[in-house]
């Protein structure tokens, strides 16, 4: 066997065959005869293991610098690899347990005050031995104990695992814990003053937390051989002492404080704990310190803070201007804990639900003071969902179903929404803004959306819209239209086509007596005759209401003057000719009339009254001065209906009005009741409005009852069967439950109907022969043509 020498040849050509490589040179090569190997005796070993050992004791006495560790390995490394490793790890091993011993005894005798850094200090020093003697033994932790073919394949196997031993490092740490973590006067004793140093923080006092931080971090590194002694040695109880500091000071405090006091306090002492981690606590023990301490202070006080009268959850939610911060702070602290959460928020809706319905329980307020009051409401409570609830959508769900059963508990809702609508748009709205407008119409469409009962909605809004329109006292007719759009955009256009209509037939009659006053000019300069002079001296302004838009019922017109009549008449022939086929039916129980009136040479007044009462005042300018009249003749002259005729002459003789005087002492009105001029009549304005006395309405007035009005209920009625007619038209046949749903689903935007009234509509229409029940399944209904 020939080996060459490369240091002195210099390298030129490399050719490789199948079985050999061949080098080629261009100058001499110079060979040498190989040196056959020298195995390492017993003696010479142990030798180098002296040396290894007194290495090892230095660098314990801290002497490292006066060795050379180039050498100390290449010992090492030659005793592995002439096999005498195992001569070496147990040699190691050896001279690491008496000097731990040692040191274990030079501990266990420290006083208490001391343990805690005499700990620290030993193992701060028995890392860095470890380390170095780990660096010098580090060809015995990787490569194998004898030398072998592996070698010439490049498989470097370790020793330790080899042989089944421990690495050089981790045999340190073993040691380190069976000698001194785990020494009967050192053990119990670490532990102690683990735990007492972290309960005198909690108690505010400062601790060391840089031999805290190592006493720790070494019991967790100590950990080898699938023992957790961090978690065996402390964690355990550290946990459990946490536990108990937590539940003891939770109920002192919250029996001493008040709520907002108790949150800031868990709030820190969270902080407090999260923070202890980075300091000293292993990463590992952050889940479970935080569920400790989050079950402890929030989990098992919950209930009592939301339930405490003083101060608690609700009482914070009434004065959610001020304590908005305290709110969010307790949301925040149960938004950790999710099952705390469900209890916030039903303890939201249980207190919206209570001071919306203490604002119902004032019978004696006024609708527009309570729809305000609910807006108020919403709108306090939307901004502790918004800001506190970070506006998260299953507490919004919350203040919404809380405000739904509110508003639907009657039908008081639904007319004070009307009531308050109606004053928006008389005076509510006077000089706002467009923005201004959007924003309280937007208002009003969220109570809306709240509403089941959208039905009562309808026919009330249509009697206070008619009175606005017939009046003249909407201010904006483009807030009008703004309303009914969003109304359109709830419910759809049948919802608003005749509010709509309303609307467009004022719009109509503006310009039809616009052409009609054209008209009547240009006549009056043509003809002089006397009926045409007579209708010329009487203004008229008349209103095109489409029979069926308006909730106005049609009744026998009254007997009107000459001249109001020669006017209307006038107006009836020039608007028949613009519209052939229509037909004209005059409302005389509405509208309003002008009239001058002479009581005296210096009492004179424009009186603006009903329809009705200026053919009743009208038939006094044919008397001679104090001559009276009795109610039958002013009904035989007029022909107002008797209830109307009471009700008007009432208002005539009001001590603030009393432009009639009644002879008989009392306020009822007989048919023998006579009537005179009250000449005596004075008033300090020249214009004079005379207020009609208020009379019991129908049942749909806001105030009169709180349930459905029977009219009402009738037309749910007959909605029901038509939807039930028209899915049955269209299905042919559906079982019980389905055509319950999807009624319900049909009717849900006009008013929720409950499933025995369904049930009551499909009875009926069973029995006139619409639906039919299948022979072997009653609950499947067929629909007969």
């Amino acid at each position: 066997m020939l080996v060459v020498d490369m240091s002195t040849v210099p390298k030129k050509f490399v050719i490789k065959y199948a079985t050999a490589t061949v080098l080629l040179f261009t100058q001499p090569v110079n060979l040498r005869p190989f040196r056959a190997h020298c195995q390492m005796d017993k003696e010479q070993a142990q030798n180098i293991w002296k040396s290894l050992s007194s290495a090892v004791t230095e660098i314990y006495n801290k002497n490292a610098s006066l060795l050379s560790f180039e050498e100390l390995y290449r010992n090492a490394y030659n005793l592995v690899l002439h096999k005498h490793g195992d001569m070496l790890y147990e040699g190691v091993q050896d001279t690491v347990y008496t000097r731990l011993r040692s040191v274990a005894e030079q501990v266990a005798v420290c006083p208490d005050n001391q343990l805690l850094q005499e700990v620290c200090e030993q193992w701060k020093q028995h890392q860095v031995t470890m380390i170095m003697v780990r660096d010098i033994l580090m060809y015995m932790d990787r490569t194998l104990g004898s030398v072998s073919s592996q070698l010439l394949h490049n498989q470097y196997l370790r020793y330790v695992p080899q042989n089944k031993k421990m690495a050089v490092y981790d045999l340190g740490l073993w040691a380190f814990r069976e000698t001194i973590a785990r020494h009967g006067q050192v053990r119990d004793r670490l532990r102690k003053l683990l735990l007492e140093n972290i309960r005198d923080e909690r108690l505010g006092r400062l601790i060391d937390h840089n031999c805290m931080k190592c006493a720790l971090y070494m019991l967790s590194e100590l950990g080898i051989d699938s023992s957790n002694v961090y978690e065996e040695e402390f964690e355990v109880y550290f946990l459990k002492e946490t536990c108990q500091f937590y539940r003891s000071e939770s109920h002192l405090f919250l029996s001493q404080n008040t709520c907002p006091d108790y949150l800031k306090k868990v709030e820190s002492r969270i902080c407090e704990e999260m923070q202890r981690v980075p300091n000293y606590l292993h990463a590992n023990t952050r889940p479970k310190l935080r569920h400790i301490v989050e079950t402890e202070l929030i989990s098992a006080h919950t209930p009592a803070l939301i339930e405490s009268k003083k101060s608690g959850f609700c009482d914070l939610l009434r004065q959610s201007e001020e304590k908005m911060a305290d709110i969010t702070r307790m949301y925040a602290l149960c938004f950790q804990v999710p099952a705390t959460l469900d209890l916030l928020r039903s303890a939201l809706h249980e207190h919206v639900r209570a001071a919306g319905q203490l604002l119902l329980n004032d019978e004696m307020k006024d609708p527009v003071v309570l729809l305000r009051s609910l807006l108020a409401l919403r709108e306090k409570y939307d901004n502790v969902v918004r800001n506190a609830f970070r506006g998260e959508n299953i507490a919004q769900k919350k203040v919404k179903e809380a405000f739904e059963s509110v508003i639907n508990a009657d039908t008081r809702c639904a007319s004070s929404l009307v009531a308050y609508i109606d004053e928006l748009m008389r005076s509510g709205l006077k000089g706002a803004a467009e923005g201004e407008v959007e924003c309280e119409l937007e208002k009003v469409i969220i109570i809306f959306r709240y509403l089941h009962d959208k039905d009562v909605f309808e026919v009330l809004y249509k009697q206070y819209l008619a009175k606005r329109l017939l009046n003249q006292r909407s201010i904006s007719s483009e807030a009008e239209r703004q309303m009914l759009v969003k109304l359109k955009r709830e419910c759809g256009y049948q919802y608003t086509t005749k509010l709509e209509g309303m609307i467009t037939d004022i719009r109509f009659s503006r310009g039809a007596m616009e052409k009609y006053n054209t008209h009547r000019d240009e006549k009056k300069m043509n003809e002089v005759d006397v009926k045409t002079a007579r209708a010329a001296s009487c203004d008229i302004d008349v209103t095109m209401l489409t029979a069926g838009y308006w909730p106005i019922h049609p009744a026998i017109p009254c007997v009107v003057p000459d001249v109001a009549a020669s006017a209307s008449e006038s107006f009836k022939n020039f608007y028949l000719k613009q519209h052939t086929g229509r037909k004209l039916t005059w409302l005389t129980s509405s509208g309003t009339a002008e009239l001058k009136a002479i009581f005296s040479d210096v009492a004179k007044h424009e009186l603006t009254v009903s329809t009705y009462q200026m053919c009743i005042l009208i038939l006094f300018n044919a008397l001679d001065f104090g001559e009276e009249l009795t109610m039958q003749s002013i009904t035989d002259a007029t022909k107002i209906p008797h209830n109307d005729l009471r009700r008007h002459l009432i208002s005539l003789c009001t001590p603030k009005y009393r432009i009639l005087l009644k002879r008989s002492k009392g306020k009822g009105f007989s048919s023998n009741d006579k009537l005179r001029v009250n000449n005596s009549f004075a008033s300090k304005l020249r214009r004079v409005r005379v207020p009609l006395v208020a009379m019991k309405e129908l049942s749909t007035h806001p105030n009169s009852s709180h349930s459905v009005p029977a009219a009402i209920e009738e037309d749910r009625r007959h909605l029901c069967e038509a939807t039930v007619v028209r899915i049955m038209k269209a299905r042919k046949q559906a079982q019980h439950n389905d055509l319950i749903a999807e009624v319900t689903r049909q009717l849900s935007q006009r008013f929720h109907p409950q499933p025995q009234f369904i049930k009551k509509c499909i009875e009926s229409l069973l029995e006139r022969e619409y639906l039919e029940r299948n022979a072997s399944d009653a609950r499947l209904y067929v629909y007969l043509a």
